[in-house]
């Protein structure tokens, strides 16, 4: 699935549709650069996505205070359960490489379609 199919995916749900960067986030961004916020991303989805069975799952994500965080929210990459339900990510596995990147890269292309001019 493409970025672009994922996120006619997502634009179907009310829930998804309503995170945005906020201002705070946009200079985080600004400031850090996309390739320092691409390693966080992918830290974080080693840390709490990859296990097999991540602790507190479903509660992991916080809902802001990264601009990370809140594109896992608008891409349903915030827990197994919504990886599952929405992407068909099997729970119980540990995620392989190509999964995690897979991540990392909806959430970057998510940042990087809210950081563009409207």
């Amino acid at each position: 699935m493409t970025h672009e199919d994922a996120f006619a995916k997502l634009a179907r749900s009310a829930f998804r549709r309503r995170f945005a960067l906020s201002a705070a986030d946009r200079a985080y961004i600004e400031a850090k650069g996309l390739e320092t916020v691409r390693r966080h991303a992918a830290d974080f989805v080693e840390a709490r996505l990859a296990p097999a069975n991540p602790l507190r799952d479903g509660r992991q994500t916080p809902w802001k205070g990264h601009p990370v965080f809140v594109a896992q929210h608008a891409t349903a990459t915030c827990c197994r359960g919504c990886m599952a339900k929405w992407w068909k990510v099997p729970r119980g596995v540990p995620l392989a490489d190509v999964q995690k990147e897979r991540t990392v890269g909806l959430v970057m292309a998510w940042i990087v379609r809210q950081l563009a001019p409207r």
